[in-house]
């Protein structure tokens, strides 16, 4: 009889531990998805806290103490008129990781500071969607030479990669930018005959054509004279185009009216 029941306080014990950890796991969860979104993710002292730091300016928990972010920290990068939600995820080895947001990001930076750690790091994210940059940190603690190996194998297995020092900054600009390109989106500028082109783009899906941002910009097809393109898609500055133009990422647009 006395066996019986310490058998059943031990599963009582065991089923009580089990649900304050997965309070511990999603009592800070709730962050809603909004518009274009990318996750940090890595293990404990890769250097995530720091790079969150340098891409939103939040002030997340940084020390030398393991798992220190236990709890999600959500902050807004904004670069060249694009705002990106960024979430600081808690070690992807620890309790505290919520993989309902990992799953669902469009964008995961996997913040390594050394090549074993990529496929350790796969184990935990190998069923997730979302478009993968290896953001390969502490540039600062390596060889010039160490940095071309270290490049040499990354593009060897075809990843997105940047190599950056989050003590430096090195290399963080670069970081954006891929962030930015891992989505299926263009920024167009649209400009003003005699003016300089806008400082803030629309921001449209890939394959968007110039009758789209005449649409953004209200001008009715019947009131549009000519169409001129300076970037990426056009054969020379300044080139005439029609409304069915295909647009790239960083296309200025002039529609001259009637």
């Amino acid at each position: 009889m006395l066996a019986e029941l310490k058998k059943r306080l031990i599963k009582f014990k065991e089923k009580l531990e089990q649900s304050k950890k997965q309070k511990k796991r999603s009592g800070k969860r709730g962050i809603k998805k909004e518009g274009l979104q990318a996750v940090l993710v890595g293990f404990t002292q890769s250097g995530k806290s720091s790079i969150m730091k340098l891409l939103t300016n939040t002030n997340p928990a940084i020390d030398a103490y393991n798992f220190v972010t236990k709890e999600l920290l959500l902050g807004a990068l904004n670069y060249e008129g694009i705002t990106m939600q960024v979430i600081d995820m808690p070690a992807i080895n620890s309790e505290y990781c919520d993989f309902g947001i990992v799953n669902t990001a469009d964008t995961l930076l996997i913040v390594v500071s050394s090549l074993r750690e990529i496929d350790e790091i796969e184990k935990f994210i190998s069923k997730t969607f979302g478009k993968r940059i290896i953001v390969f940190n502490k540039a600062d603690k390596l060889t010039e030479n160490e940095k071309r190996k270290i490049e040499s194998y990354l593009k060897s297995r075809r990843y997105n990669f940047v190599i950056i020092s989050a003590l430096t900054g090195e290399n963080i600009n670069e970081l954006k930018e891929k962030i930015v390109q891992s989505y299926d989106i263009i920024r167009v500028y649209s400009k003003e005959p005699g003016k300089n082109p806008s400082e803030r783009p629309f921001v449209l899906p890939k394959s968007s054509i110039v009758m789209d941002v005449a649409k953004k910009i209200r001008i009715p097809e019947t009131q549009i004279k000519e169409i001129l393109i300076w970037g990426p898609s056009s054969k020379f500055p300044g080139q005439k185009v029609g409304l069915k133009h295909e647009l790239k990422d960083k296309d200025i647009v002039e529609i001259r009216t009637k």
